[in-house]
């Protein structure tokens, strides 16, 4: 006689989050009415037709006559999704139906969330490719290091529109940003700051190259094993470039020794950092606790020693979030039909983002992501240099 188990029970989907999601977020609105026969023939066949024959000969129209003009595809594999891991592409869709909510509500940009099964990177990047003709811009998103970095470059190299993956950029764009501001409230040239970065995924190497990019000399960035450094053995290919143009000062050992005087810390690791090594930072220092839902270190407890505490997190002051910049960006490149998103707009983006704090303090060094200034400002930044 065999006795049936008992299923497991599923996961608890009550509460306001499961029924603010309920349905998913997003769905498809025409933008052209269809009330008869004579619409019919214009927007389907048999007008359709002269169309599709213009366009053929003359590929670019498409950016007038199609969704191209303004759609963006939020493309993800599902493999480094927020602080969750590779939970798989079709876990990762309420994420990126969320990118796309945001996409539309702060820069009127239309995406579509398309999310693929893994693979390598030939494969990936090939399967983007392949979806391309599509949109008029692709965002890359919660893709795992390092593969994202040689995924958007092939894509770049290989597509005639821009291609931006979102963790890398957009973090460094916002947070730099946010150092521009709190350098003046601190009393410190932005290029004489000692950084120190924890996390050597995508958001750290990119935020190091943007700052070593407007100036900033002094960068240190760790990995879980310490500072990333040429006398190193263990490092993968984009770490080896990292140490090679990072830590002019040639230290080593761990985030200990690289705190120990910075002027800043940027956390985008996921760690937790101790009390006693943020005090042992500079006077007036700068942290910058990124790691979402918990800070590498609390914002109260950084504060004892820091002069300027921001986090990723809105129940705090000073929200580090790419909102700031993902939408006015696309907005900008979309508009001015720039083929790709250059450093220098990246270093507008954030030089127009930081502006718009105009008298900034220690509790506001960065604007609200419901600033709605912000999008604008960074789109007309963005559409001047291309």
């Amino acid at each position: 006689m065999t006795t049936a188990l008992a299923s497991e029970p599923g996961p608890d989907t009550s509460g306001p989050v499961f029924a603010a999601h309920e349905g998913g977020k997003l769905e498809s609105v025409p933008t052209k009415p269809l009330r008869d026969r004579k619409d019919l023939a214009l927007l389907y066949t048999p007008g359709v037709a002269d169309v599709c024959r213009a366009i053929a000969q003359d590929p670019d129209l498409s950016h007038r006559y199609t969704t191209r003009r303004n759609t963006v595809a939020v493309i993800t594999d599902g493999t480094a999704v927020l602080g969750l891991g590779d939970i798989g592409p079709v876990a990762a869709l309420p994420v990126m139906e969320g990118k796309s909510v945001l996409f539309k509500h702060f820069g009127d940009v239309d995406s579509v969330p398309v999310c693929l099964e893994s693979g390598t990177v030939e494969e990936l990047v090939d399967a983007i490719a392949r979806l391309a003709p599509t949109y008029g811009g692709i965002n890359l998103e919660d893709i795992s290091a390092p593969r994202c970095f040689e995924i958007e470059r092939r894509l770049q190299e290989r597509l005639d529109i821009p291609v931006f993956h979102d963790d890398q950029h957009g973090t460094a764009i916002v947070v730099l940003a946010a150092l521009i501001n709190a350098a003046t409230v601190v009393d410190k040239p932005l290029e004489s700051l000692r950084v120190a970065i924890s996390g050597a995924g995508a958001a750290g190497v990119a935020i190091a190259g943007l700052l070593r990019r407007r100036g900033v000399q002094d960068v240190v960035v760790c990995d879980s094993r310490g500072i990333v450094e040429p006398g190193r053995d263990d490092l993968v290919e984009h770490k080896r470039r990292l140490a090679a143009t990072t830590n002019p000062r040639g230290l080593s050992g761990g985030l200990g020794e690289a705190l120990q005087d910075a002027d800043v810390f940027v956390g985008v690791s996921g760690g937790t950092v101790s009390e006693d090594l943020i005090a042992q930072m500079a006077d007036r220092s700068i942290v910058f606790a990124l790691a979402n839902p918990d800070p590498e270190v609390h914002p109260d407890v950084a504060a004892r020693h820091a002069a300027v505490v921001a986090t990723g997190r809105s129940d705090f002051p000073n929200q580090i979030n790419n909102v700031l910049a993902f939408p006015g960006l696309f907005r900008g490149v979309l508009d001015s039909g720039a083929p790709a998103i250059t450093e220098a707009m990246k270093l507008a983006t954030a030089a127009a983002i930081a502006a718009l704090v105009e008298h900034p303090t220690a509790g506001e060094v960065i604007p609200s992501v419901f600033d709605e200034r912000v999008a604008p400002a960074v789109a007309a930044a963005v559409a001047e240099l291309a």
